[in-house]
C-alpha cells in the first residue's frame, strides 16, 4: 500500500497576547516556550494515542484522557484538559464533529498556542470518508456508549462516518500524517519517527492481509452484527457485508419486524456466530441467537476505546484487529 506524506495542521501564529480563554491562561509552559525537548502530549482518544507512542517510540509519549472502558466520540472531558493539553508539544486528533470537544480544544490550540503541535490524523484522507445518513444525538445509554450532543456534519455540509481508523489500509495513511506531524514538531527526530511509521505500516499490512483472507475464504459475504454497525469502511474495502437491525445508530432502537428480519436472515444463511459491539450490551445478541439456528456469540472491537482486561493483557489497536476481530469476523463469515 501506498502513503503520501501530509503536514501538520499547525495553524495560528502567536495570538498568545490576545484572545487566550480562561481554561488555558495558567499554561504558560507551552506558551512560554517551556523545555526546549520534545516530550509528547495528548491525543483524543485510545487509537491515536496508540499509533502515536508507537510512532513515537522512546522518544516522546502521548496521554489518552478517555477512560477506560469509555468510546471516544461523544466523550466530554472535564474542566482540566484544555490547560493540560495546552503545557504539553502536541495534540494529536481528529477532525471531526464526532469529536466535537477535541475540534473545539485543537482550534484554540492553534489560535493561542502555536508552540503546541496540533495534528489532525484525518488530513489527506477527508475525500474517502463514507457518509453516515443520521442524527447521532441523544441521553446517553447504559451500554457504554456516550452519545453526541451535536450533528456530525462537516464544514462542507457532509456527514460521514467518523470509524475510518478500523480500516487498516486508512489506518496506516493516518499513522503516516502523525509521523510527518511529529517530524515537523521535532524535526530531530523526524527521520526516526518515519522509521517507526514505516514498521507500523508493515504490521498493519499483515492485518490488511487477514481481512482479505477472510473475504476470499468466506462460506458466505454477510454476517450479523447485533449492534450499531462501526464497520462500513471494512465493508467498503473487503466487499463483504454486515448486516445490523440496529443500523449505525448506538442510539437507534431496532424494532420487532427488524429483529425477525435479523432472525430469518440467520437463518437462511446459515450463520452460526452472531457478532455484537464489546463496548454494548449483549442483550439483543442474546435474543438472536436464542430465537434462531445460531449457537455462540462473538466480540468485536469498534477500537475506538480499550477494557480493563484489554489493558492487562498489553493490547493496542494491532492487537484489538488481530486478536479479538479477525476471529471474530472468521466466525461470522463462516472462515473454514
Amino acid at each position: 500500500m501506498s502513503h503520501s506524506r501530509r503536514s501538520v495542521l499547525k495553524r495560528g501564529a502567536g495570538l498568545l497576547a490576545a484572545g487566550t480563554t480562561a481554561s488555558l491562561a495558567g499554561c504558560s509552559g507551552a506558551a512560554d516556550g517551556g523545555d526546549a525537548g520534545f516530550d509528547g502530549g495528548y491525543a483524543a482518544f485510545f487509537t491515536l494515542s496508540d499509533w502515536a507512542n508507537r510512532v513515537a517510540g522512546d522518544r516522546a509519549s502521548f496521554e489518552n484522557p478517555v477512560e477506560v472502558g469509555r468510546l471516544g466520540h461523544g466523550w466530554t472531558p472535564d474542566g482540566n484538559l484544555a490547560a493540560d493539553v495546552a503545557s504539553t508539544d502536541a495534540f494529536v486528533y481528529l477532525d471531526s464533529p464526532e469529536f466535537a470537544w477535541a475540534q473545539d480544544l485543537a482550534e484554540t490550540l492553534e489560535a493561542d498556542y502555536d508552540s503546541v503541535a496540533v495534528i489532525d490524523a484525518l488530513d489527506g484522507v477527508e475525500d474517502d470518508l463514507l457518509d453516515w445518513d443520521h442524527s447521532h444525538e441523544g441521553e446517553a445509554g447504559d451500554d457504554g456508549h456516550e452519545d453526541d450532543t451535536h450533528d456530525e456534519e462537516s464544514n462542507d455540509g457532509r456527514r460521514y462516518d467518523p470509524h475510518v481508523w478500523v480500516d487498516p489500509v486508512f489506518a496506516a495513511a493516518m499513522v503516516d500524517t502523525i509521523a510527518t506531524g511529529l517530524g515537523e514538531a521535532d524535526p530531530d527526530n523526524a527521520e526516526a519517527y518515519a522509521d517507526n511509521a514505516a514498521a507500523y505500516a508493515e504490521e498493519l499490512d499483515g492485518v490488511d492481509a487477514a481481512f482479505e483472507s477472510i473475504a476470499e475464504r468466506a462460506d458466505r459475504d454477510v454476517a450479523v452484527i447485533a449492534g450499531h454497525n462501526s464497520f462500513q469502511y471494512l465493508e467498503a474495502r473487503y466487499g463483504f457485508r454486515l448486516h445490523s437491525p440496529v443500523g449505525v445508530s448506538p442510539q437507534n432502537e431496532p424494532s420487532q419486524s427488524e429483529i425477525a428480519d435479523t432472525i430469518e436472515l440467520v437463518n437462511d444463511e446459515g450463520i452460526d456466530t452472531v457478532l455484537y459491539d464489546r463496548f454494548a450490551s449483549t442483550t439483543l445478541a442474546e435474543t438472536i441467537v436464542e430465537n434462531s439456528d445460531a449457537t455462540e456469540m462473538a466480540a468485536v472491537s469498534p477500537a475506538g476505546g480499550t477494557t480493563r482486561e484489554w489493558n492487562d493483557a498489553g493490547y493496542g489497536y494491532l492487537e484489538q484487529m488481530t486478536e479479538v476481530n479477525v476471529p471474530a469476523f472468521e466466525r461470522g463469515f463462516g472462515v473454514r
